[in-house]
């Protein structure tokens, strides 16, 4: 079976561009972007940018870039971010705030998008004490590893006044934020305006070949464009990519929804076999083997057989995502192959 046959439920990063993501991509005008001189590049940037409510955004190659720019704006090497243990800046980015930023981290107790904002405040560290102070606050909407869970409005709200009490800055990793907009309604500005920096990407659920975004104030977004250029993410004629961006944007926001009700199929699928692992809000299945015959490799074994590629995130932890590139056909082989499967051992 070829990889084109296969179901691929392991990210919604394996999509490719649609037909009308390549026209755009191949009628782009652009320019140099180093220079500023990129007109795709400027307008998706404008474009985000107030979308969020803010002055300014970048364009970077990637979620783990944007992030790690973010980061750098906001906290001085040698002081201290705090998130929270499964967070992806912590633990899909190869330690890059530590290797780059000179940042410092501390983690409160996994809890995926159910975060105590009065946890977090008890964690601050003013200056003084010879302590190492907390500089910023990072949060995750959605929650990767929380199987896609959406921090709720208020709670933000509340983490917004925790960070001004104490006079640190707010990061939202907001890789999936537009499935959150989608799932609970609330407005990209109204995110925007809780946040000192964003960092949105366009290659997940949005469906672009590549690409993320810094999102905040101009003077921030000046000097992250010298960050960009300093970690290597310096582009020339972006504009093709940019491109893809701004077609998706256009296209596969208000889409989101058809992920959402197909993982809900999924997570009803699996769900009588005791390994769902929380409640499925947007289009992540999030999979607890612990108590199940199958670890997570022999599960995603079993499935290959079947033609459906998982993700393996641990020993017993494996994860389903729905995504531009699955439809209803490659959904039903999937709920027919994992149902069996669960059942059979």
């Amino acid at each position: 079976m070829t990889v084109a046959e296969l179901v691929d439920l392991r990210s919604d990063t394996v999509t490719r561009p649609t037909a009308g993501m390549r026209e755009a991509m191949a009628a782009a005008e652009v320019g140099d972007d180093v220079y500023g001189e990129d007109p795709t590049v400027n307008a998706l940037e404008a474009e985000v940018a107030a979308l969020f409510g803010h002055e300014a955004a970048l364009f970077a190659p990637s979620g783990t870039m944007a992030n790690q720019i973010a980061l750098q704006l906001l906290v001085p090497p040698g002081e201290e971010l705090l998130c929270d243990a499964d967070a992806h800046v912590v633990t899909y980015e190869i330690g890059a705030a530590a290797a780059y930023g000179g940042i410092s981290s501390r983690t409160w107790p996994t809890v995926g998008a159910d975060i105590d904002p009065e946890v977090v405040a008890r964690m601050i560290r003013p200056d003084g004490f010879f302590a190492v102070p907390t500089r910023a606050i990072a949060v995750e909407q959605t929650h990767n590893r929380g199987g896609g869970g959406v921090i709720p409005l208020d709670t933000l709200r509340e983490l917004r006044g925790v960070a001004d009490d104490a006079g640190v800055a707010l990061h939202c990793d907001g890789a999936r934020i537009w499935h959150a907009h989608v799932a609970d309604g609330v407005s990209l500005s109204e995110y925007g305006g809780l946040f000192d920096t964003l960092s949105v990407c366009l290659s997940k659920g949005l469906g672009a070949p590549v690409g993320s975004l810094v999102v905040g104030s101009a003077e921030r977004i000046a000097q992250a464009r010298m960050i960009r250029k300093r970690m290597g993410g310096g582009m020339r004629q972006a504009g093709i990519l940019a491109a893809a961006g701004r077609y998706a944007l256009a296209h596969h926001v208000d889409r989101l929804a058809e992920d959402h009700a197909r993982a809900a199929r999924l997570a009803e699928a699996v769900a009588p076999f005791g390994v769902l692992a929380t409640t499925v809000r947007t289009n992540l299945v999030p999979l607890d083997l612990t108590k199940h015959a199958l670890d997570a490799r022999a599960l995603a074994a079993a499935a290959r057989q079947e033609g459906v590629l998982i993700s393996v995130l641990g020993p017993r932890t494996a994860r389903l995502v729905t995504h531009l590139g699955l439809d209803d056909e490659g959904l039903d082989r999937a709920l027919r192959a994992l149902p069996r499967i669960l059942a059979a051992a």
